[in-house]
């Protein structure tokens, strides 16, 4: 399976912040907002992936993350010249994505909680067409709202609906089989002239082949798209991190927990990082620590 990252848009609602850089390179606390996305990626054991921003905003990403090698991923990046909508994401990264399945994610959606990797690599392997993430919220009118039978299924999507049925809004992730692709490229633009996501996940579910995942207690989602919810998610990551004494979305530290830098490729990371910041000295500390969790992947194997 293939990523992508949508890092588009015009980013209105931040406006002045985003009149001199992308939305989703501005900090949520401690690190850039696109670390987050690209985190959820590689949790599901994704390595090849690609960020779509406006084309004057792709040099910072590129400053920013290179080629992804140092963290055992390849990083590829694209235009896209106009907000089309969320489906054109799947148009612009077409030859990326070749035969292969794709998950894209938003860039301004904030996933954490302990069991996110294994719940994802379980969804990863059990993919038929199209699977959905929903979250629990109080206002669900600003969202995508999931509909559920009596039995907890899947059988109505509602784009923003007046009166909701339900509070289960689908959050900016996606899994999607090939053939997602070509039905990107037979859907119509809606009235404001963009491929609706909701348009192309009821493509499946009238299918039958769309089903959502309820991303229950345990589990945090958050969309940082208005100074409010900016605000809020920089203030969540900074109390979880200093109660905790861990990371969120740390990359040094999932590529190594997913296997994808041995011990060696850590302390490169490391060095690069410098040994005496304070992430040097967290990575350090994992490193070193003898009560360093095994990778992820031997994690999973050994619950099993």
């Amino acid at each position: 399976m293939k990523g992508i990252i949508l890092a588009g848009g015009f980013g209105t609602r931040l406006h002045p912040l985003t009149t001199v850089t992308s939305k989703q390179l501005l900090p949520v606390y401690d690190k850039p907002m696109v670390y987050y996305p690209l985190s959820v990626l590689m949790q599901a054991g994704i390595r090849e992936i690609l960020v779509i921003s406006r084309p004057e905003h792709l040099d910072g990403f590129r400053t920013l993350l290179g080629d992804g090698s140092a963290l055992g991923l390849r990083l590829d990046f694209a235009v896209q010249s106009a907000p089309r909508g969320l489906a054109d994401a799947l148009l612009v990264g077409r030859e990326f994505i070749g035969d292969q399945r794709v998950c894209l994610i938003l860039g301004d959606n904030i996933f954490h909680g302990p069991e996110l990797p294994l719940v994802l690599e379980e969804e990863v392997n059990k993919l038929d067409g199209c699977t959905l993430f929903g979250y629990p919220v109080p206002d669900p009118e600003r969202y995508g709202v999931a509909v559920l039978d009596a039995r907890g299924a899947l059988v109505d999507l509602e784009e923003k609906p007046a009166v909701p049925d339900g509070d289960l809004a689908v959050t900016g992730l996606y899994l999607y089989d090939n053939e997602a692709v070509g039905y990107a490229a037979e859907l119509t633009p809606s009235a404001r002239g963009e491929l609706e996501i909701t348009d192309l996940n009821r493509r499946f579910l009238a299918e039958g082949r769309a089903r959502l995942v309820h991303l229950g207690p345990g589990t945090a989602w958050l969309d940082t798209g208005t100074p409010d919810s900016l605000l809020e998610a920089g203030a969540f990551v900074q109390m979880f991190e200093k109660r905790q004494g861990t990371r969120i979305a740390c990359l040094e530290e999932v590529a190594y927990r997913m296997g994808f830098v041995p011990a060696d490729g850590m302390r490169e990371l490391i060095r690069a990082a410098g040994p005496q910041t304070p992430k040097g000295r967290y990575l350090t500390r994992l490193l070193d620590s003898s009560e360093l969790p095994l990778p992820a992947r031997d994690v999973r194997t050994a619950r099993r």
